[in-house]
């Protein structure tokens, strides 16, 4: 039975629901966070709301206080939800390394049997322009791609991200294009939620002291969740607040986390900053970009492909081109060399012919030892190409009526003749 996409995912998170909602590896923290939003308000409507119900006639404004409360909570957790159990913008892995980008650099050279042969390399940068400017991206050895501008990879989910911002321990899931607009809206959302219950808690402190003609810390003594609540937000305060103010700067000068600790000491020049206004747009004014992944499409299997080119091999492939014309050039020379040896014995045959006995006859050995050299060019050559001799049906017709002439050459004239061959 074929397999869907989150089933044999790479990367280390979590599916649910057939792979309708998608989590971080630290997902077991998405509890936590929960309970630090769920417990404070649970005991805020019980323990304070509930009692403020009466207190404001006109309009039951009380009830007013607890439905805010329970309806700004559920918000918080929409968003939270939105945040962490979706797609951050996670790049699809390639089952292979791109083909298109290998090269042969013969620079860095590996020495096989006492050869240098190029080298396997492949290029771990490139530039690609962003409003007008070089951006250099870098090589995933994990997803073999080329991360987009401004992708890093998760060591924690194991994924390349788009606009990666960070790894939220607390909501158990990357931060990337597809769900930073909502984590800002949580953590600004959960900063008003403190807030409000903070403020609502020092209201019915100051109710109680109205009511009972009492102090501070009598008031106090009566509700002591008002004050556990109190200091919880103001604690919880530092934590979101401070949150919500760092990314709306991030927000205005068009950073990511990522990008703001890293590269921060190196005064570089920001490519994608758009202007204060334009970039809190583009977060929040433009639409969120589908996902990239479908987990719950079946899986596809690929056709085997071939495997990568070793050193040898990308030897071969390199020097194809360049062998075929070594070989044309050889053949070409043997005939050549072929052509001049035919061409020199006839000339010796006809100068033998010319004199006659003339020729005194211990010079016969010199000539058989220049037949014998002649003879000896194309043995050489058959050793080292005998492939291209084999292919060329004349070839060993010139030979043969080398091997046939036996006469006497002159002295002068045989070392002459040795020698031209060969020039």
């Amino acid at each position: 039975m074929a397999k869907r996409v989150y089933q044999v995912w790479k990367g280390s998170n979590y599916f649910f629901l057939g792979g309708r909602l998608i989590f971080g590896p630290d997902a077991k923290s998405l509890l936590i966070t929960l309970l630090l939003i769920i417990v404070p308000v649970t005991v805020f409507c019980v323990f304070v709301a509930r009692h403020l119900r009466h207190e404001f006639s006109s309009y039951n404004a009380g009830y007013a206080i607890l439905a805010v409360a329970i309806i700004f909570t559920i918000h918080v957790l929409v968003l939270l939800l939105l945040t962490s159990a979706r797609d951050p913008g996670i790049v699809p892995r390639n089952s292979h390394p791109p083909e298109e980008e290998f090269r042969y650099d013969t620079s860095a050279s590996v020495e096989i049997v006492g050869r240098q042969t190029p080298s396997l390399q492949f290029p771990r940068t490139k530039e690609v322009t962003v409003n007008g400017m070089p951006v250099r991206v870098k090589y995933c050895d994990t997803c073999m791609l080329y991360r987009p501008p401004r992708c890093s990879h998760c060591s924690i989910c194991n994924n390349c991200v788009e606009r990666f911002d960070h790894h939220c321990p607390w909501v158990g899931q990357c931060i990337g294009l597809r769900n930073y607009r909502f984590f800002f809206c949580f953590v600004s959302s959960a900063m008003l939620l403190c807030i409000y219950v903070f403020a609502i808690c020092a209201l019915y402190i100051k109710v109680l002291m109205n009511n009972d003609q009492g102090t501070v810390w009598k008031a106090m003594k009566e509700s002591p969740a008002s004050v556990i609540l109190m200091a919880y937000c103001f604690i919880s305060l530092w934590f979101v607040g401070g949150l919500t103010g760092f990314h709306l700067y991030l927000i205005s000068t068009n950073q990511t986390t990522y990008e703001n600790f890293r590269y921060r000491a190196e005064n570089r020049i920001n490519v994608y900053d758009l202007g204060c206004l334009n970039n809190f747009m583009e977060v929040f004014c433009t639409k969120v970009k589908p996902s990239r992944n479908n987990f719950r499409a079946y899986v596809q299997e690929e056709e085997p492909r071939p495997p990568l080119p070793t050193t040898r091999e990308a030897e071969v492939e390199m020097g194809e081109d360049h062998r075929v014309k070594v070989e044309d050039d050889l053949d070409i020379g043997g005939d050549l060399l072929k052509i001049s040896q035919r061409h020199n014995i006839e000339d010796i045959e006809a100068d033998i012919r010319s004199r006659g006995s003339d020729v005194p006859y211990h010079n016969s050995s010199e000539a058989d030892s220049v037949h014998g050299s002649d003879r000896r060019a194309p043995n050489v050559q058959s050793d080292t190409r005998h492939s291209s001799w084999g292919r060329r049906s004349g070839s060993w017709e010139i030979a043969s009526e080398v091997l046939g002439t036996k006469t006497n050459v002159p002295e002068s004239r045989s070392h002459t003749a040795s020698r031209e061959p060969y020039q």
